[in-house]
């Protein structure tokens, strides 16, 4: 399989730090940060045809990674306002 593209580093390299902090403590983040990984890793298959899935269901996918992606991203930046 080649480079999964969307990795949360590759999505937010200036909160790498931030991003291993909170996954080490905050449950929530770390949950969330572990269904956007299993939930972009699947699409990376069906878009390579490893999985094969509908087109529809190919786009709810998208939808629901931009979601978590757009709560990670609120947590990162509500801890950094923090400090």
């Amino acid at each position: 399989m080649s480079h999964v593209k969307h990795e949360l580093a590759e999505e937010f390299p200036q909160h790498i730090d931030r991003l291993h902090e909170l996954k080490v403590t905050n449950a929530h983040f770390r949950r969330l940060a572990a269904e956007y990984h299993e939930l972009n890793r699947a699409i990376h298959s069906a878009e390579a045809d490893v999985d094969p899935t509908s087109d529809e269901h190919l786009k709810e996918m998208r939808k629901q990674r931009i979601l978590l992606k757009d709560d990670i991203y609120k947590m990162l930046r509500a801890e950094e306002t923090k400090l």
